[in-house]
């Protein structure tokens, strides 16, 4: 299997080589050793630093990610039903991000329960900031209904 150096997966992941020494230090990724000392990838480590990226734009921790790449096979290539698995495992919790960005999406210009009563709507769907009542945040785009009477 073809080997690469630390700056051919940068060029090609466009991630840092700080960043590979850091997903490495992480266990993240693997790399070995030429016999000068020098790392040296195989080429799968390219789809998994995609998706260490991927990952992290989604708002998933380090830990969820290393407990997900820890799923995968170390010993072979991860198949596409390694990967299949591993994105089942992870298709309710990117469902319910999606459900946040949608309403993110949605609702920042109307009265999110936030309390700053900033909005004309804000006295309407949350008088004297009943929302607080819910909790912490902005309580409407959280996904709590306004309060009513």
């Amino acid at each position: 299997m073809e080997q690469m150096t630390i700056g051919e997966v940068a060029q090609r992941t466009g991630v840092a080589t700080s960043a590979l020494r850091f997903y490495e230090r992480e266990g993240l990724i693997d790399a070995g050793r030429s016999d000068g000392g020098q790392r040296r990838y195989p080429r799968d480590v390219l789809r998994r630093v995609a998706f260490v990226r991927a990952a992290q734009t989604v708002g998933l921790s380090l830990d969820d990610i290393r407990a997900a790449l820890a799923s995968l096979p170390r010993s072979r290539t991860p198949t596409k039903a390694d990967w299949e698995r591993l994105s089942r495992s992870w298709r309710p919790r990117l469902d319910a991000r999606i459900d946040e960005l949608v309403r993110l999406r949605d609702k920042l210009t109307d009265c999110i329960g936030c309390g700053c009563l900033s909005l004309r709507a804000c006295a309407l769907y949350n008088p004297a900031d009943r929302a607080a009542g819910l909790g912490v945040g902005a309580r409407y785009l959280l996904g709590d209904a306004p309060v009513t009477e």
